[in-house]
């Protein structure tokens, strides 16, 4: 069964959200079909990140419903450039802050908890890594980190804002290519993205502009879309 044909694994019904007084999506409803890559695209401005941040539970909508079938607690990894490359912190860390979301900051990591981390880092590729600062890593490097560290949430929805942004073209393809593998592991996934390569090698693609849901379906179909 293709993945547009599944049943959604979040839905959006009449969501509005924004900052303080600006408001940036306006009724937006909407289904992300499970165990698939669904592609938020559109320009600068569109309302991609906030919908990231109202599916992560970060940005809280003003109106409107969110809807998830099964776990409600999704993975979210933030834009690269939110993150300091002067944080102290090795590669090994920076997952193992995945687990102390589960756990709290003032208990240790369990065996599993390590196991967990262990697995996600060899998942990556970058257990050769693990005790690298942040700030030595490549971008492409980098940003699998920070996928290992979503992966190490143990979700069964990842959820990524510009996972390709300033990585090189071998590197965009190597992180679309592990995205690939995780849905057909059974996570949904989900990325805002400005690379319609990448969302064109996805399953279901979400067309936003000025706030507003403009297309949704099969990427062949939203690419096409004569705004684009």
């Amino acid at each position: 069964m293709h993945p547009s044909s599944r049943p959604p694994r979040i839905r959006l019904t009449a969501i509005d959200a924004g900052y303080a007084d600006k408001p940036v999506l306006h009724q937006v409803t909407l289904d992300v079909p499970a165990l698939g890559i669904t592609s938020l695209i559109g320009p600068n401005g569109s309302g991609k990140s906030t919908l990231l941040g109202v599916v992560a539970g970060v940005i809280q909508p003003t109106s409107g419903t969110v809807h998830y079938a099964g776990s409600p607690a999704p993975a979210f990894v933030p834009q690269r450039s939110t993150v300091s490359d002067a944080l102290p912190l090795t590669v090994r860390q920076t997952v193992e802050m995945a687990r102390w979301r589960t756990r709290g900051p003032w208990r240790r990591l369990t065996k599993s908890d390590h196991a967990t981390v262990d697995e996600a880092l060899e998942r990556m590729g970058i257990a050769h890594l693990a005790p690298r600062q942040l700030g030595e890593l490549s971008g492409g490097q980098r940003q699998r980190a920070f996928i290992a560290q979503g992966i190490a949430q143990r979700s069964d929805l990842l959820l990524l804002d510009e996972p390709g942004t300033g990585l090189d073209p071998e590197a965009r393809h190597g992180i679309e290519r592990l995205l690939t593998d995780l849905a057909a592991d059974g996570i949904t996934v989900v990325q805002a993205t400005h690379d319609l390569s990448s969302a064109r090698a996805g399953h279901h693609c979400l067309l936003l502009r000025d706030g507003r849901l403009e297309a949704a379906g099969p990427p062949a179909d939203v690419l096409a879309a004569p705004s684009l």
